[in-house]
């Protein structure tokens, strides 16, 4: 038999373009059903003697009626069934088609999903070691001190007497007493943490702030909860939260819990919401590290706010620490 098909190069592959078939079963069968027809109907056309009188010059166009129309009949349903036949080869062909195309969609997702893949594996090793730098330049600045600027040169001692505060001062008194007390400006500056590692003049703060020792220790519980939020890719430069007036916080300084304080609460961040208290639920190191930063917290801030100014409240409000205040403070209750 001769080929019935056309081929053509695609992308997918080799596609037979069908042509036009010779004589098939449905012809055939529709020719011996015909002929069949034409035998059965002429012959008992032509002995049928009865009713000739009575029918006169409608008996002939009866007769090709009668004829024609079955054998219409015939070649309809013939080329229905043949078309019907090749609509069904088509459709095996589009569906073989489509599944060769689908396939090749699935690997050239899969190729791209292992290039995205490694390109994400590449930015997460990129802030590890960004944060890594970040917490060695902190430790490095904890435990450094500000460089001796220089002074007048030693005089010769004396045998003046001194006074009685220099002799106060001498027996007895402990350093914290000679540490100038933190101005507010740095304590602010310190809770923002430093936005670089060339940002001097917040490290400066920094150092200055871990002097005090209820500051200091505010500072380091942020900086672990901080750190613990960082697992979970929740990053408080990346809040956005509504920010509350400064007589609310003054109602929170001065001891008011609950609905009355629920404007504190300003991260709207549902999925940081949720994966900070999912952690909060399964973590027992990050619920006792949360806990006790929001301790710390409300501890500092009642003796902040005593003689602090709006501006001052709100630019405290502002930092990273109070941003990480609100989102733990939701997760763990206190504006419910």
């Amino acid at each position: 038999m001769a080929d019935t098909s056309e081929s053509r190069p695609t992308p997918l592959g080799i596609y037979h373009r069908p042509r036009a078939t010779g004589i098939t079963g449905i012809e055939i069968s529709a020719i011996a059903l015909g002929g069949l027809w034409l035998l059965i109907a002429g012959g008992t056309l032509l002995f049928s003697s009865g009713g000739e009188s009575a029918l006169g010059t409608l008996r002939i166009p009866l007769m090709l009626l009668t004829l024609c129309l079955p054998l219409a009949m015939i070649w309809v349903a013939a080329v229905t069934m043949r078309a019907t036949h090749a609509m069904l080869e088509e459709s095996d062909k589009l569906h073989s088609a489509l599944e060769q195309i689908r396939q090749a969609y699935v690997a050239q997702s899969k190729a791209k999903g292992d290039n995205a893949s490694a390109t994400i594996t590449r930015k997460l090793d990129e802030i590890a070691a960004a944060q890594r730098k970040t917490d060695t330049a902190l430790a490095m600045f904890t435990s450094s001190r500000e460089m001796p600027r220089p002074g007048p040169a030693p005089s010769a001692p004396s045998d003046a007497p001194q006074s009685e505060d220099q002799g106060l001062l001498a027996l007895g008194t402990p350093a914290e007493a000679l540490i100038p007390p933190l101005s507010k400006a740095d304590m602010m500056r310190a809770l923002n943490f430093p936005d670089t590692a060339d940002d001097e003049e917040g490290f400066s703060a920094l150092r200055r702030a871990l002097k005090d020792r209820a500051t200091a220790q505010l500072i380091q519980a942020a900086q672990d909860v901080l750190t613990l939020l960082s697992q979970d890719g929740i990053y408080m430069d990346d809040m956005r939260p509504d920010m509350a007036r400064p007589e609310i916080w003054r109602r929170f300084a001065q001891g008011e819990r609950g609905r009355a304080i629920a404007p504190l609460g300003g991260i709207r961040d549902r999925s940081s919401l949720a994966l900070a208290a999912g952690r909060m639920k399964q973590d027992p190191i990050f619920r006792d590290a949360a806990h006790h930063f929001l301790r710390l917290f409300d501890r500092n801030f009642a003796s902040f706010e005593g003689d602090a100014s709006d501006a001052e409240i709100s630019e405290l409000a502002n930092t990273r620490t109070a941003r990480a205040f609100m989102l733990l403070g939701r997760v763990a209750g206190t504006f419910d």
